[in-house]
């Protein structure tokens, strides 16, 4: 599988989300081309302000794998992380963020700001965006405008 196709998974778990009606933001973890974490936005129905999909896909890898560092893994998103998740993915030292759309508004790995290339920082990785980015924008925007079609009919 390649980065279009890990990207496919991850757009389906954000499909999952928004099934519950959480922003669909889908993501998973890779090691040696077996995907060995999943997740996606849960901070509502969790009551979890940090339950964003990256978030959840490392919980699930570090359970799965038993340590909570993750050199050698990558991260695949459908959406460009944000400073938490970014933090998050510096603590498991994840090598390789793929990502999908920018997020003008929170991201982190460029659009607003970018802590890859903060030097200061004590952990870099390989930052891939724009994966896919239509479909994942495409899914986004498509969340939104329904959210807003029902508060207006509201």
């Amino acid at each position: 599988m390649d980065d279009h196709d890990y990207m496919g998974i991850a757009l389906d778990l954000a499909r999952e989300a928004a099934s519950l009606g959480e922003v669909p933001v889908g993501a998973l973890v890779v090691r040696d081309g077996a995907i060995v974490g999943r997740g996606f936005n849960q901070p509502i129905g969790r009551h979890d302000p940090t339950a964003h999909a990256e978030v959840m896909a490392l919980r699930d890898a570090a359970q799965r794998l038993g340590n909570y560092r993750m050199p050698g893994c990558a991260l695949y998103v459908t959406l460009e992380p944000c400073a938490m998740c970014i933090g998050a993915i510096f603590h498991a030292r994840i090598g390789r963020v793929v990502f999908g759309a920018r997020d003008p508004k929170t991201g982190a790995a460029g659009s607003v700001i970018d802590l890859f290339a903060e030097e200061r920082l004590n952990h870099h990785a390989e930052i891939v965006g724009g994966v896919r980015a239509e479909e994942c924008g495409a899914l986004l925007s498509g969340f939104f405008a329904a959210r807003r079609q029902k508060t207006a009919v509201a």
